[in-house]
C-alpha cells in the first residue's frame, strides 16, 4: 500500500478576480501579495466593488489545493476542514470528492462557508481578502487520533496559526501516530505576526515550505540563506523562488531546481500545488530533486490558468511531463 497524505486547512471557496490595475488594492488598503482577514460585511462590500471584474469561483484554501495536487498524482489523500451547512458547503464537499479526496468535513449550522477573494494583478501576483466564515470554527476539540490514523504525512497550512491551540493539537496528534509533519508558511504577513510562535512549534517537523517573502519573514535574512536557517528546524526545507526555481535543503545538502518558463496568468495556488507535487513525489519514493521537479511542474501549470482548478486534459499533460523529466512512470 502506498503512503497517504492528510491535509488540514481553512476550507474556503475562492472567487478569483482579474484586476485591470492595482487601484482597488491601494484604495482598499490591501497590501499587494498579502492575505488579509476581513469581516463578512467587508467581504460583501468588496464583492460589490469587484462586481464588474472578470471572475470565477472554485473550491480553495491552501491545504485543499495541495490535496488536489497529491490526489491527482495518484496519492491517497484526505482533507479535514469546516464548512457551512449551505450550498457553498455542498459545492465544496462534492468538488473534493470529484477530485478523489477523502472528505472529513465538519459542518457549521450557524455560519456560512468561508470565501476568499483573490485579486490578481496584471503581473500575476495575487492578493487575498479572506472571510473565514465557518472555517474559523474548526477547533482543537474537533480533532482526535482516529481522524489521523493511517496517514504518513500530515500537511498543515500556515493560515491555521491564527488558532494556536488548533495548530498545536494538529502537531500533537500527527506526532502521536508517527506521521511526518509538512507545513506551508502560507503568507509573509502571517509569518511576521506569529514568527516567535512558529519558530518554537516548527522544531522537529519534517518539511517546511516557504516562498521568498515568507522565508525572509521567518528567518530575518535573505531567502537564499534562509533555506539553511529553516533546515535547522525541519528535516527538509523548501524555498520557492518563483521564476528562479526553488531551493531544497536537507542534512546540509542544498539542491537547486530550475523552473521552466511559463505563460503567467495567475499565481494563485502556485505554492500550494508545488507542495502537492513535492509531497506526491515523497510518497512515491522519488529523491528530493525529483520531488522538486514534480512540484515545479504543478506550480508552473497552475499559473497558466485562472484560479487553481486544472482540468483532466492538463493533468494528463502534467503526468506526461513528469515522466519525461524524471524518467519514471509510477504516477
Amino acid at each position: 500500500m502506498g503512503k497517504k497524505v492528510l491535509c488540514i486547512g481553512n476550507a474556503l471557496v475562492d472567487k478569483v478576480c482579474l484586476l485591470e490595475n492595482d487601484d482597488l488594492l491601494i484604495n482598499e488598503s490591501l497590501p499587494k501579495g498579502s492575505m488579509q482577514l476581513i469581516t463578512e460585511e467587508r467581504s460583501k462590500r468588496l464583492q460589490e466593488i469587484a462586481g464588474s471584474l472578470k471572475s470565477e469561483m472554485a473550491t480553495g484554501g491552501s491545504a485543499a489545493n495541495t490535496a488536489s495536487g497529491t490526489a491527482n498524482l495518484g496519492v491517497g489523500t484526505a482533507y479535514i476542514g469546516m464548512v457551512g451547512n449551505d450550498e457553498l458547503g455542498d459545492f465544496y464537499v462534492d468538488d473534493m470528492k470529484k477530485n478523489n479526496i477523502e472528505t472529513k468535513f465538519f459542518r457549521s449550522s450557524t455560519t456560512q462557508t468561508g470565501l476568499a477573494l483573490a485579486f490578481v494583478s496584471k503581473d500575476g501576483e495575487r492578493t487575498f481578502a479572506t472571510y473565514l466564515g465557518a472555517a474559523l470554527e474548526l477547533n482543537a476539540e474537533n480533532l482526535n487520533k482516529d481522524l489521523f490514523t493511517g496517514y504518513d504525512y500530515i500537511h498543515i497550512e500556515g493560515y491555521l496559526i491564527s488558532n494556536r491551540s488548533l495548530f498545536s493539537r494538529i502537531l500533537e496528534l500527527g506526532k502521536s501516530i508517527g506521521a511526518k509533519i509538512s507545513m506551508d508558511l502560507a503568507s509573509y504577513n502571517v509569518v511576521e505576526e506569529n514568527v516567535d510562535f512558529l519558530r518554537n512549534v516548527c522544531k522537529g517537523v519534517e518539511i517546511i515550505f516557504a516562498n521568498e517573502q515568507e522565508a525572509e519573514a521567518f528567518s530575518g535574512i535573505d531567502a537564499v540563506r534562509a533555506v539553511d536557517d529553516i533546515s535547522s528546524f525541519a528535516n527538509i526545507s523548501v524555498v520557492k523562488l518563483g521564476e528562479n526555481g526553488s531551493l531544497i535543503s536537507c542534512g546540509g545538502n542544498k539542491i537547486k531546481v530550475q523552473e521552466v518558463r511559463r505563460d503567467k496568468i495567475d499565481t494563485t495556488g502556485a505554492g500550494d500545488l508545488y507542495a502537492g507535487g513535492f509531497l506526491a513525489g515523497l510518497c512515491q519514493g522519488y529523491n528530493l530533486e525529483q520531488c522538486g521537479i514534480m512540484g515545479s511542474i504543478l506550480a508552473g501549470n497552475v499559473i497558466e490558468i485562472m484560479g487553481t482548478k486544472m482540468d483532466e486534459k492538463r493533468w494528463q499533460n502534467i503526468r506526461r511531463e513528469i515522466v519525461e523529466r524524471i524518467g519514471q512512470v509510477n504516477i
